[in-house]
C-alpha cells in the first residue's frame, strides 16, 4: 500500500492564505484574517466562520425532531435497536441497494414493525437537516478552495517574466477559480432552499402515522419564505439582509443571465517583478440590483474585489444560519429526556 503524505504539522514555514491572494509564512505573523491547512488537507479560516455553530445546532436538531415525532426521546432510543437499517437508508443514500419497487415490497413485509411510519417520517425530515449540514460543509470548503487557488496556483505560464503593472489572465486555473466562486454562491442559495423546507416541515410537523406521511415541505423553496411561521426573525436568514440579497442576486445572474464576466478572468498587481496582489472583480450593484443600461448589466467601475470580502460574507451568512436553526429548534420546544 502506498503511504499518503498529508499536510505537514503547523510550523513557522506553514503557508497562510490571504484575502489579497498573496500567501505568507505562518512564522511571519499576520495570520488573523488568513486560512491555514487542516490535517485532512482542507483550508480553514483562522477566525471562526460559524461552521461549528451550525453543526452543533444541527446535531441538537436531530434529537429534537426525534423527541417531537416520537413524543419522547427515550421512547425513540428504546425502539431504535429494533429498527431495520433500510428505514434510514433506502431512497435517501447510496448505502442501500434497494430499488424503488423492492423498497415498497420490504415495507409491506415489515408492516408490523413498531412505529414503522414514524421512523420513515423522522428519517425523511432528518434528511433535510443532513442536507443543511453537508451543504454548509461544502460552502466552507469551497471558500477555502477559492483562496487556495487564488493564493497558490499560477494564473499564467510559470516562469514567464512579466512587466510591472496590473494584468489580467484567463487560463484553466482562472476558469476553475471563477467556477469555484460561482458554485459557492449557488450552494449558498441551495442552503436557503433547504432551510426553508426544514422550517416549513417544523411548521407542519406530522402527527398522524396511520400511514407513511408525505413531507409538508416538498414544494417549498426560499422564495416562499413569507408563508413560514418564523417570519423575518432578526439575525436569521429570513430577515431582509445584505448577505441573502447578494446570494440571491449572484445566483440568479449565474443561473439565468450568464457568467459574472463575459471572459472569466483574474487580475494580478506586479511591482518589481513580484506579485503583490491578486483579485477578481464583481459587477457594480445599486440598491441590491445590478447596475443596468438597456442590455448591459455588468459594469466594474466600482472595482469591487470580491476576494477581499468573500470570507466575511460567508461568515456572516453562516452565523445567520446558526441563529435560524436555533430558532427552529425553539419552535419545536421539546424537552429532551
Amino acid at each position: 500500500m502506498i503511504d499518503r503524505i498529508g499536510p505537514a504539522p503547523l510550523g513557522p514555514d506553514s503557508l497562510v492564505l490571504h484575502l489579497n491572494g498573496v500567501p505568507t509564512r505562518f512564522g511571519d505573523g499576520n495570520a488573523s484574517a488568513g486560512f491555514l491547512q487542516e490535517p485532512m488537507g482542507s483550508w480553514r479560516p483562522v477566525a471562526d466562520d460559524g461552521l461549528y455553530d451550525v453543526e452543533a445546532e444541527c446535531v441538537r436538531l436531530h434529537n429534537d425532531l426525534a423527541a417531537s415525532i416520537f413524543g419522547d426521546l427515550a421512547y425513540y432510543y428504546s425502539l431504535l435497536p429494533l429498527a431495520p437499517q433500510f428505514l434510514s437508508e433506502s431512497g435517501l443514500n447510496s448505502e442501500s441497494a434497494l430499488t424503488r419497487d423492492q423498497f415498497e415490497q420490504v415495507l409491506v413485509q415489515f408492516a408490523a414493525q413498531p412505529e414503522l411510519n414514524r421512523f420513515l417520517y423522522l428519517y425523511d425530515v432528518r434528511s433535510l437537516v443532513a442536507a443543511v449540514q453537508e451543504c454548509t460543509k461544502e460552502i466552507s470548503q469551497l471558500t477555502g478552495e477559492f483562496y487556495r487557488i487564488l493564493n497558490l496556483e499560477p494564473f499564467f505560464t510559470p516562469g514567464v517574466p512579466v512587466p510591472d503593472g496590473v494584468r489580467w489572465s484567463t487560463s484553466p486555473t482562472v476558469t476553475m477559480l471563477n467556477s469555484t466562486l460561482g458554485f459557492l454562491f449557488i450552494r449558498m442559495h441551495s442552503l436557503l432552499d433547504y432551510i426553508a423546507k426544514l422550517a416549513r416541515e417544523i411548521d407542519e410537523l406530522r402527527s398522524n402515522f396511520n400511514s407513511y406521511p408525505r413531507l409538508a415541505s416538498a414544494n417549498i423553496l426560499f422564495g416562499h419564505r413569507k408563508r413560514l411561521k418564523i417570519g423575518a426573525l432578526p439575525g436569521s436568514l429570513f430577515e431582509l439582509c445584505d448577505e441573502v440579497a447578494e446570494v440571491e442576486l449572484v445566483r440568479n445572474l449565474l443561473i439565468h443571465d450568464g457568467l459574472l464576466d463575459d471572459i472569466p478572468k483574474a487580475y494580478e498587481v506586479i511591482e518589481n517583478r513580484v506579485i503583490v496582489e491578486r483579485f477578481i472583480l464583481f459587477p457594480d450593484r445599486k440598491d441590491g440590483k445590478l447596475e443596468r443600461f438597456k442590455n448591459r448589466h455588468r459594469f466594474y467601475g466600482g472595482e469591487d474585489k470580491i476576494n477581499l470580502r468573500l470570507a466575511d460574507l460567508v461568515k456572516r451568512f453562516q452565523l445567520r444560519e446558526a441563529v435560524t436553526l436555533a430558532a427552529l429548534r425553539d419552535q419545536l420546544a421539546v424537552p429532551i429526556g
